[in-house]
């Protein structure tokens, strides 16, 4: 198998407070007090303090707003190019940024053997992974592969694919970088999907760093595992519209994973001759409050097992694809800061499918 041996993240400028954000909100959904007071509750209830965009138009003024308007009668709306055209002029730079934080003091970018790029949030030919090669003078020759619009579980997806690598060539630096512009996505047509993607999602970014199992210290991944739901292949899609992509993120989610994480937890662990009580840090991504306390209460565990994902909401809101990555670098400080080596981690993400992603990995 492979190890992670660095982990970088990074966000755009623009952090908003998660009460300013529904200050937004309101103007754009709400049409009473009522409808207010609801909405402000599932804002308090998200368990959010902070998002960052690559926007800055959810707290500023309408008159210095560039992109989206929250005036409902204003019916105009940016299309997908538009959106497009936003990604495309700052991905790369937070891509390149996180990755050179990623390898700074192990690696020259010279050495990047395999480049993989991943985002559900934007696509274009040439994309992203040119983007970087060109921004970074990395090799032409460098092998380069694309994880497009596989959601929240894709960095996990990511990770497998860079274990191949790794396995496949003894000198392998195998770089990943989830980059996700989320609030690019904002819909102003009131439904319940858009009003819960709106309390949710956030921008953000992050890269790893994989070798084989001879480098240096790092996580181990010692077993990948994945599921499907088919169930719940209506409970949570991402579709392309002429005015952005559309997030359908149903009320069911939570009970779904619920039902059937404590048999995908056995499962997976099994792979390894291990069992729930080994795991000694959870890493899951956090994709609301109600899916950690439902997986709580699936393996019957204290909210205090799920710090880490719990933190990474609060402080950034879910991210799609980088967040999972974000909780995974807080658990890998607090492993080499307290020279726990004896850890063993525990990984877990979800999106369309309904799928399940997880790993299992040992800092060696």
């Amino acid at each position: 198998m492979s190890k992670i041996i660095s982990i970088a993240t990074g966000v755009p400028l623009n952090k908003h407070k998660q009460t300013d954000l529904f200050s937004y909100a309101d103007e754009v959904y709400n049409n009473s007090a009522d409808d207010t007071r609801k909405l402000g509750f599932l804002y308090r209830q998200s368990g959010i303090e902070f998002r960052h965009s690559v926007l800055a138009d959810f707290t500023e003024p309408e008159e210095t707003r560039t992109f989206f308007s929250a005036d409902k009668e204003e019916n105009e709306v940016p299309s997908i190019g538009d959106r497009m055209d936003i990604y495309n002029r700052y991905a790369a730079d937070l891509s390149v940024k996180t990755i050179e934080k990623c390898i700074a003091g192990i690696i020259h970018s010279k050495e990047i053997t395999h480049l993989i790029t991943v985002s559900c949030t934007g696509m274009s030919a040439p994309g992203l992974d040119l983007q970087i090669m060109e921004m970074m003078d990395l090799p032409n020759t460098i092998v380069r592969t694309s994880v497009n619009f596989m959601g929240c579980y894709a960095a996990i997806h990511a990770m497998k694919i860079a274990d191949a690598f790794c396995n496949s060539s003894k000198n392998a630096n195998v770089v990943v970088v989830c980059t996700e512009f989320c609030t690019l996505h904002f819909q102003k047509e009131i439904s319940v999907d858009n009003m819960t993607s709106s309390l949710l999602f956030a921008d953000g970014c992050a890269a790893i760093l994989m070798q084989g199992t001879h480098a240096g210290k790092g996580l181990k991944l010692e077993n990948f595992y994945s599921d499907v739901i088919f169930k719940g292949k209506n409970d949570m899609s991402w579709q392309l519209s002429p005015n952005g992509f559309l997030m359908t993120l149903s009320g069911y989610i939570p009970e779904l994973i619920k039902a059937d994480f404590e048999e995908l937890v056995a499962t997976a662990l099994q792979k390894t001759n291990r069992k729930q009580i080994d795991v000694t840090d959870w890493c899951i991504h956090p994709g609301g409050k109600k899916i950690l306390q439902s997986i709580a209460q699936s393996l019957r565990l204290e909210k205090e097992n799920f710090a880490a994902s719990y933190e990474i909401l609060n402080d950034y809101g879910n991210m799609s694809s980088p967040t999972i990555l974000f909780v995974l670098k807080k658990i890998m400080d607090e492993i080499i800061e307290n020279g726990r080596e004896n850890a063993v981690v525990f990984g877990a993400a979800f999106g369309p499918g309904l799928t399940m992603e997880t790993f299992t990995a040992t800092y060696d």
